[in-house]
C-alpha cells in the first residue's frame, strides 16, 4: 500500500498543478476583461514570483549554486525571454481576444511543436518503419490539424446560445470574442506562444547543464523577465493609475499567479519530471482544458463553440498518440540495453 501511494504522488502533484494553472487562467481572463493591462499583470506577477521564490532558493541552494558566468547569464536572459516574458504576453493577448477555454487548448500543443522543432534541429530521430515512429508522426500531424481547426474554425455556440436580437452579429457593442479579426489575432498569438515556449523547452537542456540549481535559476529568470516586461510596460503604460490593481479579482489574480502558478506550480511540475520524466508529466497537461472549461462555464459564463470541441478532440488524440510513440520507443531502447551490455 505504501509503495502504491508513493507511485501515485507524481500523478497527484500534476493534477494539483493542472488545477492551479486552470484557476490562474480563469482569474487572469477575468482581470483582463475588467480592463487590467496585460503588461502590468505580467510585471506584477513576476515580481511577486521573485519575492516568493528567492528566499527558498537562497536557503535551499546556498551551498549548491554554480558561479554565474557571462555564458550562464546570457542563457538565463534568453530563458527569461522565451520562457516567461514573451509566452505570458502572447498567452494573455490570445486569451483576451478569445476565451479562457479556447486558450487553454493550446496548452496541449507544446509537446507536439517541441517534437517537430527537435526534428528540425536534429535533437530527435524517427524510425518510420517502427510502430513507435509512425505513432509519433501521425500524432504530430493529427495535433497540428486540431490546432488549425481551433485557429481557423469557430463554429456555432453549443452552450449559452444567444437570441437573434442579442447575437454578436446584430449587436452594436461587439465584444472581443465576437469579432472575427480579433479572434484570428488571438489565435495567432496563441500559436506564437506555443512556438516560443517550445523553443524554451529545447533550450532548458543546456541551461540545466550549465546551471543545475533549479530554484535559483527560476528566481533569476523571474527577475530578468520582470525587468524585460517592466521596461516595455513603463514605456507603454504611462498612467500611474494602471499600476494599481482595482478590486479583489485583480489583486487575487496577480498574487495567485505569482505565488501559486509561478512558484508552487513550477515546483510541483519540476518534481514530477524528476520522478517520472517529461513524457509522464506532459500527459497530464490536457486536464487543464477540462478544469478551465468547468471554471469557464460555472463562473465566467463563456460560450463553448463546436470548432473548439472538434479541434480539441483532434489535438488531444494526436498528443496522446505522440506520447505513446515516445514511451514505446523508450521501452524498446531500454530492452535493448541489457543485450548490448551482455555482448
Amino acid at each position: 500500500m505504501l509503495w502504491s501511494l508513493k507511485e501515485w504522488k507524481p500523478a497527484i502533484a500534476m493534477v494539483v498543478f493542472d488545477i492551479i494553472f486552470s484557476v490562474m487562467t480563469g482569474l487572469i481572463k477575468k482581470a483582463l476583461d475588467e480592463g487590467m493591462s496585460k503588461l502590468v499583470i505580467i510585471t506584477l506577477r513576476q515580481i511577486v514570483a521573485v519575492i516568493f521564490i528567492a528566499p527558498i532558493a537562497f536557503f535551499k541552494e546556498r551551498n549548491a549554486r554554480p558561479k554565474l558566468t557571462s555564458e550562464i547569464c546570457m542563457l538565463l536572459f534568453l530563458s527569461a525571454l522565451l520562457g516567461a516574458a514573451l509566452p505570458q504576453y502572447l498567452f494573455f493577448l490570445g486569451m483576451q481576444y478569445t476565451t479562457a477555454t479556447f486558450a487553454s487548448t493550446f496548452a496541449n500543443l507544446p509537446p507536439v511543436v517541441t517534437f517537430l522543432l527537435a526534428l528540425l534541429f536534429r535533437m530527435e530521430t524517427v524510425n518510420v518503419k517502427s510502430k513507435a515512429g509512425m505513432a509519433k508522426i501521425l500524432g504530430a500531424l493529427l495535433s497540428l490539424i486540431g490546432a488549425m481547426v481551433l485557429t481557423l474554425y469557430k463554429g456555432v455556440p453549443l452552450t449559452h446560445k444567444t437570441t437573434h436580437q442579442n447575437s454578436p452579429l446584430n449587436s452594436t457593442k461587439m465584444g472581443p470574442n465576437s469579432n472575427p479579426k480579433k479572434w484570428m489575432l488571438g489565435s495567432a498569438a496563441m500559436v506564437a506562444n506555443v512556438v516560443a515556449f517550445s523553443l524554451w523547452l529545447l533550450q532548458q537542456k543546456k541551461v540545466l547543464e550549465k546551471y543545475p540549481a533549479v530554484y535559483s535559476s527560476t528566481a533569476i529568470v523571474s527577475f530578468l523577465s520582470f525587468l524585460q516586461v517592466a521596461g516595455l510596460a513603463v514605456a507603454i503604460e504611462r498612467s500611474p493609475s494602471v499600476w494599481l490593481p482595482k478590486g479583489t479579482v485583480q489583486i487575487i489574480a496577480v498574487v495567485y499567479s505569482g505565488v501559486a502558478a509561478s512558484g508552487i506550480g513550477f515546483v510541483l511540475m519540476t518534481w514530477a519530471v524528476q520522478k517520472r520524466g517529461a513524457v509522464f508529466t506532459s500527459a497530464f497537461i490536457p486536464l487543464v482544458q477540462i478544469f478551465v472549461a468547468l471554471i469557464d462555464f460555472a463562473f465566467l459564463h463563456e460560450p463553448l463553440y463546436f470548432g473548439s470541441v472538434l479541434g480539441s478532440v483532434l489535438l488531444i488524440a494526436g498528443l496522446y498518440l505522440l506520447l505513446w510513440g515516445k514511451k514505446k520507443e523508450a521501452s524498446v531502447h531500454s530492452a535493448k540495453l541489457p543485450e548490448i551490455n551482455q555482448e
